[in-house]
């Protein structure tokens, strides 16, 4: 990098802060800072969830899988995740913004509570809470393995600088800070994929190298074949229903961005506009990944510098700068919205329970807990991201997958399925059961049946029977001990169905009018959406 590149640099981080600051004038409560007040518009609406699930580790360890294995790492990553996104804008971001417009929360795991019970919505936010720290600190050493690369500076130093700068704009500006930033890093990211995509394609030229000749170099072979190795079709299914609950809300942040629509109507064509990208712009951006091998030598195992080490030889100064802004944006666009989904989390649904001074906080006094939340949150991620290279949690793809991929069914199939009618009898039971059965499975697979396999267990089975158990579980304990109260009932079709239709109507006079929350003017609200007059 020279003085130019570290110009564009700089000037990203100054545009993102100047947003967050311009937005702290539209969060006014907790409402604004989490769920930017029901007032975003579907297609900024749905850039922001497209955004919100990249993160460096694309340019670090799928960019490895890229250069080692080829056109699998768009197979069994970014396609599962747009068919997933896809059935989800008509299976959950409806009901997911009815969370907010009819329920009023501003959590999504405010809802929990009223359809099973306290205990498993603390199960569901403490562990997810804890998972997110993990799953954020390896985006952060993602980030700054790609700064040291470029700069020299260390790991640390990175993940100081990232986080410090993302923990400014999100904490001042909340959800519309997080959604008009990444307005902007897709901007950026539309003009540095599109830099490093004709770059690659002018070099493979100057080599005598075609557009789809490629294919045919030896250092491509069996690269153009979707499913190898480790990355089989037992992989792709369970990685397709993994994101199909991840990307749809069970990782939270992802559920804010339906929340913050207007209606169920823009939260499902959010849903549709995040899958076409999903399905589309990745295939821009792996395109030079998959044909690194022509074009460099990774220093790497894994090959995760690869794509770091061509961007540094095919683009001349100022596009390099943008290329590693292009990394930023990534990054910090997932981990700011992931801070602000957990601040929600713990604010709404932890606080209160641990703390009694929290069940009075006014809309002034928790929007201060929501910001100091995020910076806490930040910290705790950035701690987690200095270990991630040792022997705990290893390299950076394996937090990724393993440790994110293998959690995330025990943790979001509750949520998730608790939102859908045909799960209706599944009550606490099956979801403190389902949930630490997954768990416990999780860690049979991953340490003691894995230290005593020849070769250990392959990773398919490690992400992908903890789904298994907890989805089985789920469901059958559901049948065997019904628990479909009038009142889970109730909430399921408040859920279920809109407002202004007559179902729509008795589900929500029907829903318990237990456990009131407070909206922007004082005014009690409770799960139902009518008014109480009681004190807060």
């Amino acid at each position: 990098m020279n003085g130019l590149d570290w110009a564009v640099l700089i000037g990203y981080f100054g545009v993102m802060v100047a947003i967050g600051v311009w937005s702290h004038k539209r969060v006014d409560d907790v409402s604004d800072f989490f769920t930017a007040g029901g007032k975003m518009p579907w297609w900024l609406s749905g850039i922001s969830h497209h955004m919100s699930g990249y993160s460096a580790v694309m340019f670090t360890g799928y960019a490895g899988i890229a250069y080692t294995y080829g056109v699998t790492s768009f197979v069994t990553w970014s396609f599962p995740i747009a068919l997933g996104i896809a059935i989800g804008s008509k299976l959950f971001a409806p009901r997911i913004n009815r969370l907010r417009s009819r329920l009023h929360v501003a959590s999504p795991l405010e809802y929990l509570k009223n359809r099973y019970d306290l205990k498993t919505q603390q199960a569901l936010a403490w562990s997810g809470m804890l998972l997110k720290i993990v799953d954020v600190g390896a985006k952060w050493a993602a980030i700054a393995t790609l700064l040291s690369v470029f700069t020299g500076i260390s790991l640390n130093q990175g993940i100081l600088i990232t986080g410090a700068i993302t923990a400014v704009y999100c904490t001042i500006g909340g959800l519309w800070a997080d959604a008009l930033t990444e307005l902007g890093q897709f901007v950026i990211q539309l003009l540095a994929g599109i830099a490093m995509f004709v770059a690659v394609v002018l070099k493979l030229n100057d080599k005598g190298i075609g557009f789809l000749d490629a294919w045919d170099q030896p250092a491509l072979q069996g690269h153009d074949k979707p499913l190898v190795a480790q990355y089989g079709t037992v992989f792709l299914l369970a990685f397709l229903f993994i994101k199909l609950f991840e990307y749809n809300g069970g990782m939270l942040n992802q559920a804010q961005r339906y929340m913050a629509t207007s209606g169920p109507k823009d939260a499902e064509r959010s849903a549709r506009l995040s899958a076409v990208l999903w399905l589309v712009w990745p295939l821009v951006l792996f395109f030079p990944m998959w044909m690194s091998p022509l074009l460099v030598t990774s220093n790497k195992p894994d090959g995760s510098d690869s794509y770091a080490l061509m961007t540094e030889q095919l683009l001349p100064h100022g596009l390099l700068g943008l290329v590693i802004v292009g990394f930023f944006s990534h990054t910090m666009a997932m981990c700011s919205s992931d801070a602000n989904a957990i601040a929600a989390v713990f604010t709404r649904d932890c606080a209160p329970v641990i703390w009694a001074r929290a069940r009075e906080w006014n809309q002034r006094s928790g929007l201060i807990a929501a910001r100091v939340t995020t910076v806490v949150f930040l910290g705790l991620s950035m701690a987690a991201a200095t270990q991630v290279n040792s022997p705990a949690f290893k390299d950076i793809i394996t937090v990724v997958i393993k440790w994110v991929a293998g959690l995330m069914g025990p943790m979001a199939i509750p949520m998730m399925l608790g939102l859908l009618r045909p799960f209706r009898r599944s009550g606490p039971t099956a979801a403190l059961g389902s949930w630490s059965m997954g768990l416990l499975a999780f860690w049979l697979v991953n340490y003691p049946i894995n230290w005593n396999v020849d070769g250990g267990v392959p990773l398919q089975y490690q992400v992908s029977i903890p789904l298994a158990v907890s989805l089985v579980l789920y469901i059958v304990i559901g049948f065997v001990k019904p628990e479909d109260t009038p009142e889970r009932l109730a909430i399921i079709e408040t859920i279920n169905t809109d407002g202004d239709g007559a179902g729509g109507s008795a589900a929500a006079a029907a829903a318990p009018e237990s456990e009131p929350r407070d909206t922007a003017d004082g005014t009690l609200i409770s799960p139902s959406g009518s008014a109480s007059s009681g004190g807060a």
